[in-house]
């Protein structure tokens, strides 16, 4: 039934192809017998499958076939044909040839990820059509008489009794088909339906004894089966000829091809994942992309259109014919039909073809516009329906474009109203993981208020970086800046996978801001060779000054608590003992000499004299030492303990005794994730890095250790393996308190032991509340 109705509508009804009904049957039955061939030998994996011509191609085989016709001429009639079934075949070749190359190399999964709701109103653009279609096959009027409607075309469909009564009948019959499917699902209600018609139409004709020449001169049968009626179904190969093909108008037919080509292609990649749940069968796409690939080929070498499998037949599985002999002969039975000529099409009721042809258009148009009312965003919908609008109204070529305009315009307004900033907070609210001494930490805590950080995520485009903008531009713009400046913003961009040249340049006017208020830019998360840091370097920001890079967020915190440390200990010209600090302290900002009687630079004096020098960790010169300064190790134990509690000097000095001091080269491990622990151990001076790795789907975690703080302390103690892999980073001096002198310590002194356990417990609270936070922030 399909074959027939189908077929019927391939060409226009008007102008040369007023009369090629029958050649259009051909031509369906033609590719219908190629795929079905195709398939049953194993082009497809299902053993059953079905492959047809789509009818959702017919609106653009109408428009390739009018433009041939308006270009060459109505008077040339041989010539228009032959060049409509070439350039109808070249769509087929076109199709196969995608087909076979996205079957290929494996790309059939990638296209079913294309926007679903713009092949659906594509598809609703066809259900009007067919509607459209309906009214014309039944009026038998013009394919293009509603293309534009007409005042007069629409007052002769609604005011002429014989118009009404051509074209309501079908449009009844196909309401009333669909209410009965809605109530009865049953997959053989449809073909009986549409089987029982005709014999009902001729069991009144023969009632009434009316004539079928009447009845044919009056609209309600096809005229012929074919153009002359005088060939069989091979009728349209004797117009195949090279001589009378028209080139230059069927080139120019080469937009709407692939237009077609780009419809056709999104049906396969969508409908064979279904039909294999449907039949509850594993199937790989690309393999199906390579059978249809091939039989479209073939069925466009020899002359016939586009067909593919398809996704209702599950019904042929269900009735028994999942196998490949079923396919065989259900091969065989339509070249059967196909051999004996489209003369029946002579005999088949108006009325039939009208009702098939409404019923699918409802079908179509429901499934775009009712079916997806609740299950697509508003945009979506208006994209649909802007979609069905634009195919009407003016041209399916230019209905599929402007989908693909509306759907990008909408894309970018609905990603640009995501939020692109994650979090905006000042630096004391994170800080990296590198151990401190405790005074150290304190007055990093202070002065970390100029600190802002700002994580970013999703794509930085033109249309979500207009915010980040003005964020950045507002923190140094505020009324209270200079009550509280900022001295360093440091941008996340661990979570942002792209950034295109506008964000770039964004970034570029953003740090001129910057700079002219002495502020320094800082960038992590970012690799420089790869994505956002290869961006970055094209925008041209990295080379700007006052602009810095780094790998991962604590890399960034580690810097900028390196500079506010460092300018501390710039300000302090004398009195005060330098601390080595990690190597991401990098080549420095020239932060002392910029703030030279700032308000920064006075906060920065004043935080210091709260935390660091209030702590006493530099002993004045009233201390009972000749130097002025506690002797080692006594000095590194008060920078390790005595911010956390009020030390008896006594207590320190009976525990120097257990430690061992040792001098360790720069890289030397000294244990590594597993290891038995050998004690623990206070750093003098120098760093050590450790590094975790909390699972093998995680990046390692480093943390810098430096002078006063204590390295494998719960592992010391607890005589658990090893967690991480500690390595000197540079050059260090340590104190060693080793297994043995710990348990001599216990044997020997009970209560000293258990306030070095106290205060050891209390630093290494602190040092994994900080290793939490800034796993936290990440």
């Amino acid at each position: 039934m399909d074959i027939f109705t189908d077929g019927m509508i391939m060409f226009p009804a008007s102008g040369v192809f007023a009369s090629l009904g029958g050649m259009g049957v051909s031509l369906f039955f033609v590719s219908t017998v190629i795929s079905q061939f195709i398939y049953s030998f194993g082009g497809s994996q299902f053993a059953g499958a079905n492959g047809s011509m789509m009818i959702e191609t017919v609106p653009f085989f109408h428009i390739i076939a009018s433009t041939i016709e308006r270009e060459i001429g109505k008077e040339h009639v041989r010539e228009v044909i032959a060049t409509t079934l070439v350039a109808y075949a070249l769509s087929s070749v076109l199709t196969g040839l995608t087909f076979l190359l996205l079957g290929y190399l494996r790309l059939g999964v990638i296209i079913g990820f294309f926007p679903r709701h713009i092949l659906v109103g594509c598809i609703g653009g066809v259900g009007v059509f067919l509607i459209l279609t309906g009214l014309t096959v039944s009026t038998r009027l013009p394919s293009d008489a509603l293309d534009p409607p007409t005042w007069d075309t629409l007052q002769y469909l609604t005011t002429n009794t014989h118009a009404l009564g051509q074209w309501m009948p079908p449009l009844a019959l196909a309401i009333l088909m669909r209410i009965i499917t809605s109530r009865w699902k049953h997959q053989l209600v449809f073909p009986i339906y549409f089987l029982v018609i005709p014999v009902v139409f001729y069991v009144i004709v023969i009632a009434a004894g009316l004539d079928l020449d009447r009845l044919r001169r009056d609209g309600w049968l096809f005229d012929s089966a074919g153009t002359t009626g005088s060939e069989g179904w091979y009728e349209f190969y004797t117009y195949i000829d090279l001589g009378l093909i028209k080139w230059t108008p069927m080139w120019n037919t080469l937009p709407t091809q692939f237009a077609l080509l780009f419809f056709n292609i999104l049906h396969p990649p969508l409908n064979v994942p279904a039909l294999s749940v449907s039949l509850n069968q594993d199937i790989d796409t690309n393999k199906e992309l390579v059978g249809h690939g091939l039989s479209n080929l073939i069925s466009g070498f020899l002359g016939s259109v586009y067909a593919r499998l398809l996704l209702r037949r599950a019904m042929f599985y269900r009735v028994g014919g999942g196998n490949r002999i079923a396919g065989l002969m259900l091969a065989l039975v339509t070249l059967l039909i196909l051999m004996v000529g489209t003369a029946p099409v002579a005999y088949i009721p108006v009325v039939v073809v009208g009702a098939l042809i409404f019923a699918l258009g409802i079908d179509l148009v429901k499934e775009a516009l009712w079916d997806t009312r609740y299950r697509v965003s508003w945009t979506e919908y208006v994209t649909i329906v802007s979609i069905m609008v634009t195919m009407t109204v003016w041209d399916f070529v230019i209905g599929v474009l402007f989908g693909i305009i509306v759907s990008c315009v909408f894309f970018v307004v609905q990603n640009s109203r995501r939020r692109s900033i994650r979090a905006c907070y000042p630096g004391n609210a994170a800080m990296s993981t590198v151990r401190r001494p405790a005074a150290h930490r304190a007055y990093i805590h202070d002065v970390s208020k100029q600190t802002r950080i700002m994580q970013l995520q999703g794509f930085l485009f033109f249309g979500t970086i207009m915010r980040v903008e003005e964020k950045l531009r507002s923190i140094v713009e505020d009324p209270d800046w200079r009550t509280n400046p900022v001295r360093f913003i440091i941008v996340d961009l661990t979570l942002v996978p792209g950034v295109d040249m506008s964000a770039g340049e964004a970034f570029v006017r953003v740090q001129r801001l910057l700079a002219a208020k002495g502020v320094v830019l800082v960038f992590c998360g970012v690799e420089s060779e790869l994505g956002v840091g290869k961006a970055l370097a094209n925008s041209g920001i990295l080379e700007e000054q006052g602009v810095e890079v780094f790998e991962s967020l604590n890399d960034a915190l580690e810097w900028t608590e390196n500079e506010y440390l460092g300018a501390w200990f710039r300000l302090q010209r004398a009195g005060s003992v330098p601390v080595a600090l990690p190597e991401r302290q990098g080549e420095g900002v020239g932060f002392h000499e910029a703030l030279v009687g700032s308000p920064r630079e006075r906060y920065l004096r004043d935080a210091g004299n709260r935390t660091i020098v209030g702590a006493g960790l530099y002993l004045s010169r009233t201390e009972p030492f000749s130097s002025g300064i506690a002797p080692e190790p006594l000095n590194t134990l008060l920078k390790a303990f005595q911010s956390y509690e009020e030390i008896d000097r006594d207590v320190l000095v009976r525990l120097s005794t257990y430690f061992t001091r040792l001098s360790l080269p720069s890289g030397h491990v000294l244990w590594d994730v597993g290891d038995t622990p050998d004690g623990l151990y206070i750093i003098q001076s120098g760093v050590l890095r450790a590094s975790y790795r909390f699972g093998s789907h995680t990046r390692i975690i480093g943390e810098s250790m430096v002078s006063g703080a204590l390295a494998g302390e719960l592992s010391g103690l607890s005589g658990l393996p090893r967690n991480a892999r500690v390595a000197v980073e540079r050059e260090a001096v340590v104190w060693w308190l080793g297994r043995e002198a710990l348990r001599r310590l216990e044997r020997e002194d009970a209560e000293l032991a258990w306030t070095f356990v106290r205060m050891v417990l209390k630093a290494a609270q602190v040092d994994t509340d900080v290793l939490l936070a800034a796993l936290a922030s990440r």
